[in-house]
């Protein structure tokens, strides 16, 4: 799997943003990516580019739409190696790329409509931060900003709307004064990897919201939705939300984190059967491969089985989602596997 098409844009990356430090690519990869996972990945792949429109999202076919999914779409080309600028896809991560810009409100910073799809297109342009050649991105049209130009709006956009929650914390509009644990995970993720990116996000920012999550942990490991609003109760989503951000903050000496990954690894082979198990099983994925390798390990095992079962001939996962999101969500979660975005580094 290690080529030079996979190390050319970790060199790129280090030369243009000295702030990011990637691991080696023996670091990253560690073991051969088992052929079961390349084998359905390079299927998914397919599937997502000819699911793509010309003007970069995934609007198609059915489900959630948005810069958020389309966020999520570029992630998926970028995650498992392939050459941003020069390899068979590099065309499909561009379009994605400006697709997610072009959606930026250039006043407001906000990218779509609401803040899970801010936090979701925040995260794919911080994973595009640093590899993705801009010469000549737009072509000959207008560029409205660079990746980093918009990454640092978006960023700050992000930033304003903490300030006005008073939860310290996100909810579906920017303007909201409450918060729940899943929109503010998808925010939250994006600002720690913008800030890996070598963007400011200062610390005070990341340290009330990983405190809105301490407040939202309970001693069992299970992780509320939002005041009085669902409370808490079973769900390996947010419980897998909870562990990443403890995990990628750097907060893995808190308690609430040993419940939450103690939590999940009570439950490795209780695969997602709730709502949206696509979504869970993204965030499942990470949660465990920050948490603890050796569980992640024989997590992933059941995920590539259950996977290779559901993965339909075209390439697509079916889901409540729509099947460009949920083929995104299941590739994510395989993606781990390759260890190839920075958010995905241990």
């Amino acid at each position: 799997m290690i080529s030079i098409r996979n190390v050319w844009p970790l060199l790129l990356a280090a030369a243009l943003v000295p702030e990011a430090r990637a691991q080696l690519p023996t670091q990253r990869f560690g073991e051969v990516v088992p052929r079961d996972v390349r084998e359905m990945y390079d299927r998914g792949l397919q599937y997502m580019a000819s699911s793509q429109s010309e003007s970069g999202d995934w609007s198609g076919s059915g489900g959630e739409q948005g810069p958020g999914c389309t966020g999520l779409g570029l992630m998926v080309f970028l995650a498992c190696g392939e050459d941003p600028n020069f390899g068979p896809y590099s065309n499909h991560i561009r379009k994605a790329v400006r697709s997610i810009v072009k959606a930026q409100d250039e006043n407001t910073g906000i990218i779509g409509s609401s803040m899970y799809n801010h936090g979701f297109a925040m995260l794919g342009l911080a994973e595009a931060y640093g590899v993705v050649d801009e010469r000549g991105l737009y072509g000959k049209e207008k560029t409205p900003r660079s990746i980093g130009q918009a990454l640092e709006l978006a960023v700050r956009a992000a930033l304003t709307s903490q300030k006005k929650n008073q939860l310290s914390a996100w909810r579906y509009s920017p303007d909201s004064t409450d918060a729940d644990t899943s929109v503010s995970g998808s925010v939250l993720v994006g600002l720690l990897a913008a800030r890996n990116a070598g963007i400011e996000v200062p610390d005070e920012s990341i340290n009330k919201a990983i405190a809105f999550y301490v407040s939202m942990t309970s001693p069992s490991g299970e992780v509320g939705y939002a005041g009085g609003m669902g409370g808490f109760g079973e769900s390996i989503a947010r419980s897998s939300i909870a562990t990443l951000v403890y995990s990628i903050s750097r907060r893995k000496d808190l308690k609430q984190f040993k419940a939450t990954l103690d939590y999940l690894k009570q439950r490795i082979e209780q695969m997602p059967q709730q709502a949206w198990p696509e979504y869970a099983r993204y965030y499942e994925a990470q949660a465990l491969f920050q948490g603890d390798l050796a569980t992640w390990e024989k997590w992933n095992k059941l995920l590539v089985r259950q996977l290779k079962q559901a993965q339909a001939a075209d390439g697509s996962f079916r889901g409540q989602l729509g099947n460009s999101v949920s083929t995104s969500l299941s590739l994510l979660a395989l993606a781990v596997n390759f260890r190839f975005l920075p958010i995905y580094e241990r």
